[in-house]
């Protein structure tokens, strides 16, 4: 990047959109931070960056439109395009149509897969390019402008970003797989619920019972609280 910047950043784009597995996001940022120190133009990195992306598309809409989905689903898997993936993005498109063109490139995964599902799908190119266009302006200019505004603090921002991402990610996946659980197995829950409550109507009919019950409880709740602090 210091010594090829803006062949570096086009190149890097053009392969990581074709889901090569390349830190672009990093790689924008940092390019922004090289126009901060005045190594390079932050006008240039844009539009680098921004042409290498379209590029990526492009290619990846002609290699999904040759192919079909039958070579994805038969050797996807390999590349870490399988049928899931796919599946996934379709899903996405029918929810969101050709806007999705536009934010998937904010979204890790989803970008790698769009250009090969538009191919795929047989989305009319003028279409395609007029969306994808615009999603990559937007999308390299936000990561770009981010690290130039940044500064010398790019480095410690963007590690503080990987840490909540790592977070955040963890999270939703716990809280996706809760609602597909609680979806699921609505029945079973509900009727795991009705049991436990009888059992505690059942306790709390005794007064030396409802007291042990109670001191369980307050014994774990400090114990929780202890262990939060």
């Amino acid at each position: 990047m210091n010594e090829y910047g803006y062949i570096v950043l086009f190149l890097s784009l053009t392969l990581g959109i074709m889901a090569l597995p390349l830190p672009i996001e990093a790689m924008m940022g940092y390019a922004g931070f090289l126009s901060f120190q005045g190594q390079l133009n932050w006008i240039g990195c844009v539009l680098a960056a921004a042409a290498g992306c379209l590029l990526g598309m492009f290619l990846s809409y002609w290699i999904g439109q040759k192919l079909g989905m039958s070579f994805f689903e038969k050797y996807g898997r390999r590349i870490h395009l399988g049928s899931n993936r796919l599946h996934a993005t379709s899903v996405w498109f029918k929810k969101y149509g050709n806007k999705l063109l536009i934010i998937a490139l904010f979204i890790p995964g989803v970008r790698h897969l769009t250009g090969y599902f538009a191919g795929i799908t047989r989305l009319p190119f003028r279409t395609f390019t007029a969306y994808s266009c615009l999603g990559s302006m937007i999308w390299v200019s936000t990561f770009i402008l981010l690290g130039k505004m940044l500064g010398p603090k790019w480095e410690t921002f963007h590690e503080i970003i990987k840490t909540y991402l790592i977070a955040a990610g963890i999270i939703l996946a716990i809280v996706i797989i809760l609602f597909y659980l609680l979806k699921k197995y609505r029945v079973e829950i509900l009727r795991v619920s009705i049991k436990f409550g009888k059992i505690i109507l059942t306790v709390f009919r005794s007064r030396g019972k409802a007291e042990l019950f109670l001191t369980i409880i307050s014994i774990g709740t400090i114990c929780f609280i202890l262990l939060m602090v």
